[in-house]
């Protein structure tokens, strides 16, 4: 199969390795968007800035283009893949709209609304941005829980391939499905979605609680609470249920806010730290999605009514409203209510 993956950073770079090393002979082409970053990978064979330690297989082709460059390339694909963040979905969506073969994102969260924004604008998910820019793309999303440097290593990974077209499914799950990378079906591309922004927001409550050293007891109410939180508004934007106790809401939930190479869980180690946002920010290297999301989540929370108690608590801390402190206070202070997870 013929492959372009759209971004090359950690994780735009780990897919496209993965798929190159496939046992079926993929050819792949890794889009970057800057020439001096294509051509340093192209001759060490390694993305040293995002994905150092990582040799490019044979398969794999690095290229660099203007937008035209791009749209000439696209045709030569049989599968096109968008890598960048959720900010860059839109632009790279408007360039692909007339390609008639499946096209999928990796990334995971919120649609940022400009600040110069009117007015009730709430920020969009990954498909509706797309039902916008492209609506005649047959598009999907590749998720789940994974970080890219094991994905990259060929460590044993389980992701979801997510989309309402039968044939954008079955042509990521061939794409992908290896040996050390198993790669499931799920036309709930709403659940998963949802469950991919959610947890990173989630994450850096976690992080916050592992960085004030309030316990595992803490961590693993958060998780659960957390886990109540993301199915309550999933279900409300239309999304099954059961979907947030698969791969992409539980098990990415559990991997992002308990994993060591979380970037999101790294911000609330840092806040945690007397660090500020911008400095917690800049010390990563990398973008954390949960830091343009969550507030986008929220506001998409309280347009549905839609109670996220642990989701205000880090959009306050995050605008600096709530110290780290105060956050943790503000939520055990909330009023008993009985357990449950389901609406």
């Amino acid at each position: 199969m013929k492959i372009i993956v759209i971004g090359a950073g950690a994780w735009g770079t780990a897919v496209a390795v993965s798929a190159a090393r496939h046992p079926v002979g993929h050819q792949v082409m890794l889009w970057a968007r800057e020439a001096a970053q294509a051509q340093a990978m192209t001759q060490v064979r390694e993305n040293v800035r995002y994905l150092p330690g990582v040799v490019l297989p044979p398969g794999l082709r690095v290229c660099s283009g203007d937008t035209a460059d791009l749209r000439q390339a696209a045709p030569w694909a049989e599968l096109i893949l968008i890598a960048t963040p959720v900010a860059g979905l839109r632009s790279t969506l408007a360039l692909l709209g007339e390609v008639r073969v499946p096209v999928g994102w990796l990334c995971k969260g919120f649609e940022p609304v400009p600040e110069s924004g009117a007015a009730g604008m709430f920020g969009l998910m990954p498909h509706e941005v797309a039902r916008q820019v492209a609506p005649t793309l047959q598009t999907g999303v590749l998720s789940g829980p994974s970080f890219a440097q094991e994905v990259a290593r060929g460590q044993p990974t389980a992701l979801v391939a997510a989309s309402g077209y039968q044939q954008v499914r079955q042509t990521l799950v061939a794409a992908f499905h290896s040996p050390t990378l198993r790669v499931y079906g799920n036309d709930d591309l709403i659940g998963v979605e949802v469950g991919g922004a959610v947890k990173n927001v989630l994450a850096i409550a976690t992080g916050l609680a592992d960085g004030l050293g309030l316990g595992l007891n803490a961590r693993a109410a958060l998780i659960t609470r957390g886990l109540a939180e993301t199915a309550r508004l999933g279900v409300a934007l239309g999304a099954r249920y059961d979907t947030f106790m698969g791969l992409s809401g539980l098990g990415d939930l559990v991997l992002t806010a308990t994993g060591d190479l979380s970037r999101n869980r790294r911000v609330g180690l840092l806040l945690a730290g007397d660090k500020t946002l911008d400095e917690a920010v800049r010390s990563l290297g990398h973008v954390a999605e949960g830091v343009h999301s969550a507030r986008t989540v929220l506001q998409r929370a309280r347009r549905l009514e839609i109670e996220m108690p642990i989701t205000e608590c880090v959009v306050a801390l995050l605008d600096g409203q709530l110290k780290p402190v105060e956050a943790v206070a503000v939520l055990m202070e909330r009023h008993p209510k009985a357990e449950t997870l389901k609406i």
